[in-house]
């Protein structure tokens, strides 16, 4: 299938002849930078990312241990006016994440108000009976989200998935901002983009403001399951960036209900947990027993009170695609307003109705597993062939309850460096939102991944994908600003001279 018709970001409508008017420079930049100069900055890019050891890893491939993320030169703009829309709806729908996570391990009026199916829940092997009754310091439960958006149209955004579990991809957004400042820097001269190498610094705080009540100066740390994960570079890169502990399970213990880290001066009360190990494998007394990646004990020492875990365990829930399909509902029952970010139109194929529907129309839908991630158990209908769909039908048949299906959209675009040229090529976005004791906090920027291959919507790095900065753009300063900004340069290059 060749590129559909899709909104160009920076041209606008699909049959535009001159840029939008606040990315005219963009497009000018791109006419005046050879191509040659183009390649040589993002080769330059991709090999500091190979020297840092920026990589990932894709189970089951024994090649791929020192993969990175193709990162691609062009970047992709947000307006200021776009930007403080998506953040609003960002912090309803967050908020509304929180609270839905907080019923349903607490009072589950949700449900007895009819809004979800009980089976929805407690039929979900990502919903944690053994959480039920506990309640996280200060009632946070998605300290960490990372919300999948992607576009259709000059003002149309729609919520692809929530990642409130673990998400990923931070750590691109910072090094691929990093690149950017050295290798383009004409550009953040061009344009006043917001900063976003803040966030190490609001994490930790969002870190520090959840700390268990009476504890004055927490103790942080980062629990990575290890060296082979594939996101074990960002665990690092993180704790390194926070200045905090980057452990394993072996170095935490848990004694009398107080998570101990085991240090060469001796043991040290942790207080706060950044975990990125699944609730699967958090604590073999609870969960998985064969587990050797969790900390014994560390969920009695959760529900004591004694320290805090982000994300907070159980929180798979609020990932699942299946209670996806009714977050509109969730919104409007915790905020009591119209949801500012739409969903996606979603089949659920649990449903007869919409299992039927699913089923006849396979070639042109967008079919997921429920719990599935990274681009993995997905029919894209337009661009599969026939051995495809049939192996779906016969999954959809055998098990609908674990699918969802979704119209096939017309991602935007944006100009994307490849073999042939600059061309336009389909993106999504994932921003990252902080939540802690103070409130909901959205990061001015986040993680656009393009589809390199003409045509695809996929744009998962494990599936073929890359990554590009993301400018969001602060509103254009006064007049008087801009001349005192220009003198204070031109006193500055007088004096290096």
């Amino acid at each position: 299938m060749g590129t559909i018709a899709a909104f160009d970001e920076i041209m606008g409508g699909l049959d535009a002849a001159a840029p939008r008017p606040e990315l005219a420079d963009l497009q000018r930049w791109l006419d005046h930078t050879p191509d040659t100069e183009l390649r040589r900055r993002q080769q330059s890019a991709e090999a500091t990312f190979r020297q840092l050891g920026i990589t990932f890893a894709v189970y089951g491939e024994s090649d791929a241990a020192e993969r990175i993320i193709p990162f691609d030169i062009v970047p992709r703009v947000f307006l200021h006016d776009e930007w403080a829309r998506l953040s609003e709806g960002l912090v309803q729908r967050v908020e509304a994440i929180n609270a839905f996570l907080d019923d349903i391990y607490g009072e589950r009026k949700i449900l007895r108000d009819g809004i979800l199916p009980p089976d929805l829940i407690f039929g979900n092997p990502q919903f944690r009976p053994e959480i039920a009754g506990m309640r996280p310091p200060h009632g946070v439960w998605a300290h960490i989200c990372g919300i999948d958006l992607v576009r259709t149209g000059p003002d149309d955004f729609f919520v692809l998935e929530d990642n409130a579990r673990t998400p990923s991809g931070v750590s691109y957004m910072l090094e691929n901002r990093e690149a950017m400042l050295r290798l383009c820097p004409e550009l953040f001269r061009q344009f006043r983009v917001a900063a976003v190498d803040s966030y190490p610094d609001r994490l930790l705080a969002t870190m520090k403001s959840v700390a268990p009540h009476g504890v004055g100066e927490p103790t942080c740390v980062v629990l990575t399951p290890g060296h082979y994960n594939s996101a074990y570079y960002e665990h690092s890169f993180l704790a390194d960036s926070m200045g905090v502990e980057l452990v394993e399970a072996a170095d935490l213990v848990v004694d009398d209900d107080i998570v101990w880290m085991r240090t060469i001066a001796g043991r040290v009360k942790v207080d706060v947990i950044y975990r990125r190990v699944d609730d699967d494998f958090l604590d073999p007394l609870v969960f998985r027993p064969d587990s050797m990646l969790g900390v014994p004990g560390l969920i009695a020492a959760y529900a004591a009170g004694n320290v805090a875990i982000l994300n907070a365990p159980g929180n798979g829930i609020a990932d699942d695609k299946a209670i996806y399909s009714y977050m509109p509902d969730i919104v409007r029952y915790y905020s009591g307003a119209e949801p500012k970010l739409k969903n996606v139109d979603t089949w659920r194929c649990r449903e007869p109705e919409s299992l039927a529907y699913v089923l006849d129309h396979l070639s042109e839908l967008v079919v997921k597993l429920v719990d599935g991630s990274g681009g993995y158990g997905m029919l894209v209908g337009p661009t599969a062939t026939r051995a495809q769909i049939e192996h779906f039908r016969a999954a959809l048949i055998a098990e609908p309850h674990r699918y969802i299906a979704q119209p096939t959209l017309a991602l935007s675009t944006v100009p994307t460096l490849v073999e042939s040229g600059v061309a336009p090529r389909h993106v999504d976005f994932r921003p990252f939102v902080l939540t802690g004791r103070n409130g909901v906090e959205v990061t001015p920027g986040g993680l656009t991944r393009v589809a390199l291959r003409e045509g695809s919507l996929v744009v998962n790095s494990s599936q073929g994908g890359g990554t590009k900065d993301s400018f969001v753009l602060m509103p254009p300063e006064p007049d008087n600003w801009v001349q005192t900004q220009t003198q204070m340069s031109q006193i500055q290059m007088q004096g290096d001279r």
